[in-house]
């Protein structure tokens, strides 16, 4: 206690008022951060996973793998964590106590909201219970002024409203979680070390104001909630017409073996495709390079340069350990020649827009059997892959995404399942018995709907300055024909008051969309070409 009040009268003049217990500290800069000291080493010991930063103002980090965040050692973001969690310290200390519970927390026990203090050493053990009461906000304080551990498998739950964010353990004394424990809320050791033995699971964070943080193989995530800003991850690239192949290279041969099964086009600007089987394909097979393909690589190249362009924010330090169960967050991350083995998940956070960039600077491979996994309201046409060489995923490879090589052969082996599309600016692009489809946004440039069982007939097609519009089957007077460009720019509608038409469409040679609707709700859309 002598400590604390030392450092309460050092900062008088920050003048804090006892906090309510409808208030939380207020963390600061430290918020950003999974794991921190202001004056002390920051150690990791085997495979652990970590979302948010990691760092130390005075000290060393050591032996950290992929961490879905930034490592700052003694920078000017570490030196701001420092001094947020000095602040959140007093403002704890400033708050006045509710309870005051004996030193064994858990088994069974259930406590609502408030500010608990425990004036000697203290054990969690079994499970603890904090009930919000159907209150968000509910916050709970814990100052133990002695060491704090815990028992194996010992676990805090949060019912009825009660949040991660809203929970702070304030410590005077070496914090010692024992395995698999799991955790929630801030841990803060006040002048003492942090150990958090295997399989230790903290949704918050632990941090040290004069300690060493030791982690071995757990699982840190900064929690959500409490006005924690939604992650978004960068803009998306504008895919255009990109969005409607499955399978492309710029220059290079597309070659297929099997019976491999695709949903969009695939092509090449520059060879030939061979192997596929129309019967496989729901899209068009462009067996030579046409005006299809050659917009489709100017747009590639233009997606290129726009992911290209997208500031990275997080570095990955061991592409090497490239999935075996890491979790990213909406971001733009760089690294460099990589293997994915085992599973990588990727959580949107509950943001179904929100959008992934993985850039590779090198090779990109992947292990028999590597899964991508999207939770949370990930989607696949929201991530993004650039490669800088050659891509081989291997058999049984779940893959997705948009993937983009810059140069350097693409292998897709036996079993490899794709949700996404496969793009090559220069290089073949070789595939035997995969499965592949192209994610949502292709239906808007008017490819995949269909009638309810009946059909418009257009003829004929290729066109050259009239198009011949039967409705016949369709069975209904009164349509909307709407005709769009290979960048979804509508450049023709009208509306269809008979049957049978003929209209003139002056359009330059190219290909485009149709879109033809009926007071009914049918909907018929499909591909022109123009030939003038």
């Amino acid at each position: 206690m002598y400590k604390l009040l030392l450092l309460a009268t050092s900062v008088a003049s920050l003048c804090f008022v006892p906090q309510s217990r409808a208030q939380a500290p207020t963390l600061g800069n430290v918020s950003s951060f999974a794991l921190f000291s202001s004056n002390g080493n920051v150690n990791n010991t085997g495979l652990s996973h970590l979302t948010g930063n990691v760092g130390t103002h005075n000290g060393a980090i050591s032996n950290f793998g992929n961490v879905d965040g930034v490592l700052h050692d003694t920078n000017s973001t570490s030196a701001d964590a420092a001094n947020s969690l000095t602040i959140t310290c007093i403002e704890i200390h400033e708050t006045t106590s509710d309870f005051f519970p004996g030193p064994e927390l858990g088994n069974g026990q259930i406590l609502q909201a408030g500010t608990y203090f425990i004036g000697e050493s203290t054990l969690l053990n079994n499970i603890l219970t904090l009930d919000g009461e159907e209150n968000p906000e509910a916050v709970f304080i814990f100052q133990i002024q002695s060491p704090f551990s815990s028992t194996e498998g010992a676990q805090v739950a949060l019912i009825n409203g009660a949040q991660a964010c809203n929970v702070i353990w304030l410590v005077y004394g070496t914090i010692n979680l024992a395995e698999n424990t799991i955790m929630k809320g801030t841990l803060i050791g006040y002048d003492s070390s942090i150990v958090l033995n295997s399989g230790v699971e903290i949704e918050g964070r632990a941090v040290s104001t004069n300690g060493t943080v030791t982690a071995t193989g757990v699982t840190v995530r900064i929690p959500l909630g409490c006005g924690v800003p939604q992650l978004t991850g960068p803009p998306a690239p504008p895919l255009n017409t990109v969005v409607c192949y499955t399978l492309f290279s710029g220059n290079g041969q597309i070659t297929n073996t099997g019976d491999s099964i695709l949903t969009g086009d695939v092509g090449t600007n520059n060879g030939a495709t061979t192997g596929f089987q129309t019967e496989n394909v729901t899209g068009t097979i462009h067996e030579s390079p046409d005006a299809s393909t050659a917009q489709c690589h100017t747009d590639l190249n233009a997606v290129y340069s726009y992911i290209n362009s997208i500031p990275i924010d997080i570095l990955l330090h061991q592409p090497s350990a490239l999935g075996n169960d890491l979790v990213l967050t909406p971001h733009a991350y760089h690294m460099s020649s990589t293997v994915l083995t085992g599973k990588l998940t990727l959580n949107a956070q509950g943001n179904p827009d929100a959008v992934f960039i993985i850039k590779v600077n090198g090779t990109l491979t992947t292990a028999t059997d590597a899964v991508i996994e999207l939770i949370n309201g990930a989607q696949a046409k929201n991530l993004f892959w650039r490669v800088n060489s050659t891509i081989t995923l291997n058999e049984n490879t779940s893959f997705k995404g948009t993937l983009i090589s810059n140069n350097g052969a693409i292998t897709l082996h036996p079993g490899v399942e794709i949700e996404g599309r496969v793009m090559n600016r220069s290089g073949g692009i070789t595939t035997n018995n995969i499965t592949a489809a192209i994610t949502p946004g292709c239906e808007l440039l008017g490819i995949t709907a269909t009638t309810q069982d009946k059909t418009a007939k257009l003829y004929p097609n290729p066109f050259s300055s009239v198009l011949t519009i039967d409705l016949a089957e369709v069975d209904v007077a009164t349509s909307n024909l709407t005709i769009y460009n290979s960048l979804g720019v509508l450049v023709f509608a009208t509306a269809l008051q008979q049957n049978y038409s003929e209209l003139p469409v002056n359009l330059p040679t190219g290909i485009y969309y149709y879109r033809i609707a009926t007071a009914d709700g049918t909907v018929q859309t499909g591909k022109l070409v123009s030939k003038q």
